[in-house]
């Protein structure tokens, strides 16, 4: 510059909900196989330039859109035009940009629950609210805003009254699967799709879906873009090189110890890699098998145990195989190692939790209540480390 100053460097985007990178679909292939119970999907995103920056352990989220043919039932049921413009927080649109991208509508509205037990009258759902929580989620479960909005045949709400009734569209959150110093200028996903068939109260059958998991199945080409931002993972992150870790990742939760592995292959550490992964079918449902198989046959990974939980009469999971390596996990927390746990929150977090207990109360010849004092012990010095969901 002419004053001698030095020019300020252009000030880089803060990707966040209200402004995601919209990133561009490089890669968008089925895991699973076609034959799995199970839809898995790999996906690469274009990243390069954008300034975002993660580290392994980090999750993105990505900013969905609903099934045109879900959005097509509702206005069909509400009676009006598609194009009929509404006027909410975003300006003027269509309802069925609205209903599009605007809120959620493959899962039941608390709102629009009060609204029907309350202003409708609607004595069953009245009941559902009023009763137990446990009651009211196993009902809800698998219904969404169509199966409200048929609950009351009489009820023709206009668009406004109903969008006010609705939540806001969300982000939906995935672990990275991709590691920064491998996958430059990418990142990598691993989402499962939600897929069902559900009947109604009148016995109609129609296909539900997640609203993310199926936008990116179905909806989504290479090419295409998906907006997204970061969430970094503070409590999830890599120990120094040199320190072993233990990673128990079933299904879907093996994301982010793919990139975990990537990582630890690319620094000059001594640390060692131990994965426990669990599939339902060795052909069907390992997912990143080839790759997974190979980074154990060149060290990268220097155990690997993986469960088949259908490939036998009796069902084994992470858990099972743990118990067989109890000695050696016991002897790895001992000398220092940090455990990862990575997946669904329900069921396997807590029974591999009471699996570690069991390891630690046999190996280290404590009672239960001293080994649970010991596993919160791990947790408080960041060596037993959850991302469950």
């Amino acid at each position: 510059m002419t004053d001698g100053t030095t020019p300020r460097a252009a000030k880089r985007p803060r990707w966040s909900r209200r402004n995601p990178f919209p990133a561009t679909v490089v890669e968008n292939t089925l895991l699973t196989a076609p034959e799995s119970s199970k839809e898995v999907r790999h996906l690469v995103l274009d990243i390069a330039g954008s300034g975002l920056d993660y580290l392994p352990g980090d999750a993105v989220n990505v900013t969905p859109a609903n099934e045109p043919a879900l959005v097509a039932a509702i206005v069909e049921r509400l009676g009006v035009p598609a194009d009929t413009v509404i006027t909410d927080r975003k300006g003027d649109r269509t309802l069925a940009q609205a209903l599009t991208h605007g809120f959620e509508i493959t899962s039941v509205s608390p709102y629009l629950l009060d609204h029907l037990a309350n202003a409708r009258g609607h004595a069953e759902v009245a009941a559902l609210l009023a009763g137990d929580r446990a009651r009211l989620d196993a009902w809800a479960r698998g219904r969404d805003v169509l199966d409200l909005l048929n609950l009351d045949a009489e009820w023709f709400p206009t668009p406004e009254a109903l969008l006010a009734e609705l939540k806001p569209l969300t982000a939906r959150t995935y672990s990275i699967s991709s590691s920064p110093t491998v996958h430059e200028g990418a990142i990598h996903l691993t989402p499962a799709t939600v897929r069902h068939f559900a009947t109604d109260e009148w016995g109609d059958g129609r296909d539900r879906g997640g609203a993310a998991s199926t936008y990116l199945a179905d909806r989504v080409q290479p090419g295409d873009t998906v907006g997204i931002y970061l969430t970094p993972n503070k409590s999830f992150r890599l120990p120094e090189p040199d320190t072993d870790i233990i990673m128990i990742g079933p299904g879907t939760g093996i994301a982010p110890f793919r990139a975990f592995v990537h990582e630890r292959a690319n620094d000059d550490g001594s640390g060692r890699n131990w994965l426990f992964h669990g599939a339902r079918d060795r052909d069907q449902d390992f997912l990143y098998r080839d790759e997974i198989v190979q980074m154990h046959h060149d060290g990268s990974l220097d155990r690997l145990d993986v469960a088949f939980s259908r490939e036998q009469e009796d069902k084994v999971y992470v858990q099972h195989l743990m118990d067989g390596h109890g000695e050696d996990i016991y002897t790895w927390l001992r000398d220092g190692a940090v455990l990862y746990v990575c997946g669904d929150a329900d069921r396997m977090a807590a029974d591999v939790e009471n699996a570690l207990a069991s390891i630690i109360a046999e190996h280290g010849e404590v009672d239960d209540a001293d080994a649970r004092a010991e596993l919160e012990r791990l947790r408080s010095e960041g060596r037993y480390l959850r991302d469950v969901y």
